[in-house]
């Protein structure tokens, strides 16, 4: 990588490729979320106030339904933003018609956001848009869906859900659904835990790619991963994920998974979970930023530098505690700076990579 000869004060424009801002909002108990949104909220990670404050100039939104989500409203480890997903390591699915309703709920929530934002914040069907947004400072949202269970297997659903917006789409979650096996959080574990997709996943992926829609890796099992890499045409993303090399998680990927990634000119997004992190894979208080740095190193070192970038994972796990959400971002790329990524460097890395492989996969097709 480069090296810069000084470091000076680094603000970069951030595009993030994960954050569970949608489920946080749909299990907050504010009778009117759009509204603590734009204006601030009290706990999570992120929030209107905060992302400007950041830097933070957009990303993928994802709709994730925790397993049992429909019950979760009520629970009191909802309060706790620190805690990661409420149920993490449930393997309870969601039936499909439960799944659906709190995908719109929760997509309901991110137009209703559009629309009360006064301009900004803006949902995103194009890279043209995306870059649009950022030349106007207006917030760039992608939706995403993480673990498609809101889908049947006739994938009657995808239609609609395009054309509202929808352009990634992670098939699984960590738990098994009609589309496949997600891989669990284990540690240590290789991430080949599973049977992979079934034939619907396996339709699925050919459905998104026909559709340009980007297919997002970080929930699959090594088999899945597998089976993806053999008939996707697109590059290969993972959008919230680490190197297993030094992190032994399930989640992580090995070094002959970044290699395939690296063959397609696909992209990894570093997640900022501590427990993604750390060698011992434990979600101990005394992690820090630099551990993000090693693993971006790291993979940088493994994929180069046009195929990296960041995939926080903000609002759906725990961040190091000189990382307390979006609004620290700057302290990360001044970090990084400091550690000698150079100025061309850290534009590749908080936006450009990010906008590259978006537009290799959604091509003209994201225009809408």
């Amino acid at each position: 990588m480069s090296h810069s000869q000084s470091v000076e004060a680094v603000a970069e424009p951030v595009f993030d490729g994960h954050n569970d801002l949608l489920m946080r909002l749909w299990l907050s108990q504010h009778d009117d979320p759009v509204t603590a949104f734009l204006n601030g909220l009290s706990v999570g990670q992120m929030d209107l106030p905060r992302m400007r404050q950041g830097g933070f100039a957009g990303g993928l939104f994802a709709a994730y339904v925790p397993s049992e989500g429909f019950k979760a409203r009520t629970a009191p480890a909802v309060k706790n933003h620190r805690s990661g997903p409420v149920f993490g390591q449930a393997e309870s699915t969601p039936a499909q018609q439960d799944a659906l309703a709190i995908t719109l709920e929760m997509f309901s929530t991110l137009l209703r956001i559009e629309q009360q934002s006064a301009g900004a914040v803006k949902i995103c069907r194009s890279v043209a848009d995306i870059r649009q947004c950022m030349r106007g400072r207006v917030v760039a949202a992608v939706m995403h869906i993480e673990g498609a269970e809101a889908l049947d297997a006739d994938l009657s659903q995808l239609e609609v859900l395009y054309d509202a917006g929808l352009r990634s789409l992670g098939p699984l979650w960590s738990r098994p659904n009609i589309f496949g096996e997600g891989v669990p959080f284990r540690f240590p574990s290789s991430p080949d835990t599973g049977n992979g997709l079934t034939a619907a996943g396996l339709r699925l992926v050919r459905a998104c790619n026909q559709k340009r829609i980007m297919v997002d890796l970080s929930h699959m099992d090594e088999k899945g991963f597998w089976q993806t890499a053999a008939i996707s045409d697109a590059p290969l993303v993972a959008s919230h994920s680490n190197a297993h090399a030094l992190c032994a998680q399930s989640r992580n990927l090995t070094d002959r998974q970044l290699a395939a990634i690296r063959e397609s000119n696909g992209f990894v997004g570093v997640n900022f979970g501590i427990r993604f992190l750390r060698s011992d894979g434990r979600n101990a208080q005394e992690a820090t930023v630099m551990e993000i740095v090693r693993h971006m190193d790291y993979l940088l070192e493994k994929l180069g530098e046009d195929n990296v970038g960041f995939g926080s994972d903000f609002d759906g796990t725990t961040l190091p505690p000189d990382l307390p959400g979006v609004a620290g971002l700057p302290l990360l790329i001044t970090t990084l700076a400091e550690c000698g990524y150079d100025k061309p460097l850290l534009e590749k890395i908080c936006c450009g990579n990010w906008l590259r492989v978006l537009q290799a996969t959604w091509g003209d097709a994201s225009c809408g």
